[in-house]
């Protein structure tokens, strides 16, 4: 009866707390397109302003890789009001944080400030969309700026070129195929004038959202939002040109050396659909069974009953257009890179062809709606999946039930979509090696 009662108290608790985090938000649109969402929570006197531009490293120039990157940086330089180097110091004297991040698909920027100071983050994005400071002084300080980012987490960096050595061979004809930070060569050889059209192309209003969520009181806001970004002149409709990958019907082999690490590595990696799709979330299973945790098959196997590897794992790199699955582990002492494979192999081809129980598939759904309630957890959080779900995903609505999605996957899901892209003859098998040492006489 005991145990009866707490797992009755159990049941109960997680449905409150996921009632509890049913996220109430408005949204609508500026006559120049820009979409505006708003989230009303006044627990806590913070606010976020922020806002995502859809445009990511997929939307540049071959020739001119890592432009949506440079931009991260090169939008804090300064605007016509706000002066060079003057950014951080009115976030920070006002009590407030800010950062920006850039990926294929979008860029994103917000200001957390006391709720008091809504009105100057506000402004400040309104500066950063209408009028911002684009000069060869702000272009050659952030081109140094970007450099030292790329021999920090690229070139110095142990590993720091794996996922980029994945997609450069795993995507034919999708930009998808280099990596956000881009080429320095292609930086170098850019025109002032390259810059500022890529601004006045891509960051302007009707190409964003921008999403306030915190203590806020709607109807301030809203006149906040049209004072600031209702004059800001819509851009012209972007074209975005849509790129098929045939698909992967044979191994393909690689190899890379990386000059920071002793101990290689194998990546086992396939190509898989859209983040929007239904079968990218059932992977997102797939990739909890196999590693999530030391309980996980992967690592119970290989790790830590095997004793084959120093680490083991896999992950869905979703993205907008398509998606990654990747596979990967480090041996341990005299187990080659091959060994780990067939390990691996074992442990996938027994996802497709034996049903998970009963009970490891309410121990998924559990996992993935502790998660799914943690990412709402926090205002900043909010802010960043309202504007993800609708820019990326076109549904905002997700914010309240993906949770279904997990919850309505069945194990013969599972076994049919790990039997439909996780197969030998669809994959990349790289060899992530270290740089041979040359001897001198």
């Amino acid at each position: 009866m005991k145990i009866q009662i707490l797992t009755l108290f159990s049941v109960l608790l997680i449905t409150q707390i996921t009632m509890a985090q049913q996220v109430a938000f408005e949204e609508y649109d500026l006559e120049n397109g820009l979409h505006v969402v708003l989230h009303q929570d006044n627990t806590a006197p913070v606010v976020t302003t922020s806002v995502m531009y859809h445009v990511g490293a997929k939307d540049e120039n071959p020739e001119r890789t890592g432009f949506a990157h440079f931009f991260e940086h090169l939008l804090f330089e300064g605007t016509k009001n706000i002066d060079r180097g003057e950014w951080f110091k009115i976030v920070t004297s006002n009590g407030g944080t800010n950062n920006a991040n850039t990926n294929d698909d979008r860029t994103y920027y917000y200001e957390v400030f006391p709720s008091n100071n809504l009105a100057l983050g506000l402004w400040m994005e309104s500066e950063r969309m209408l009028q911002p400071v684009i000069n060869q002084i702000g272009v050659d300080t952030q081109n140094e700026v970007v450099k030292e980012e790329k021999r920090l987490r690229v070139d110095n960096q142990p590993y720091g070129s794996f996922l980029a050595e994945v997609k450069k061979n795993m995507f034919d004809k999708h930009p998808y195929r280099w990596a956000t930070i881009g080429s320095m060569d292609h930086l170098d050889a850019a025109s002032l004038e390259e810059f500022i059209a890529f601004n006045k192309k891509f960051y302007v209003p009707n190409n964003a959202v921008l999403v306030v969520a915190g203590d806020i009181d709607k109807k301030e806001t809203k006149d906040l939002v049209q004072k600031y970004f209702g004059s800001i002149p819509r851009g012209a409709d972007i074209v975005r040109t849509t790129f098929t990958e045939d698909p992967i019907t044979t191994t393909r082999k690689a190899k890379y050396n990386d000059p920071n690490i002793q101990i290689p590595a194998i990546v086992a990696a396939y190509r898989i659909p859209s983040m929007k799709s239904r079968d990218a979330y059932v992977l997102d299973m797939v990739s909890s069974i196999l590693s999530s945790g030391k309980s996980s098959r992967l690592y119970k196997k290989i790790v830590d009953e095997k004793k084959m590897a120093f680490q083991i794992g896999a992950f869905n790199f979703t993205q907008e257009d398509y998606g990654l699955y990747v596979i990967y582990g480090l041996p341990l002492g005299k187990n080659t890179l091959d060994d780990l494979l067939v390990e691996i192999d074992e442990e996938v081809v027994k996802i497709q062809n034996e049903l998970i129980s009963e009970n490891d598939l309410q121990k998924l759904r559990n996992k993935f709606e502790n998660q799914f309630v943690n990412s709402n957890a926090s205002v900043q959080g909010i802010a960043h999946s309202l504007a993800s779900y609708y820019m990326l995903y076109g549904d905002i609505n997700l914010i309240n039930n993906e949770i279904d999605i997990y919850n309505s996957i069945t194990r013969e899901e599972i076994q049919t979509v790990a039997k439909k892209y996780l197969n030998t003859n669809q994959r990349l098998e790289l060899q992530y090696l270290p740089t041979e040492k040359t001897t001198s006489k």
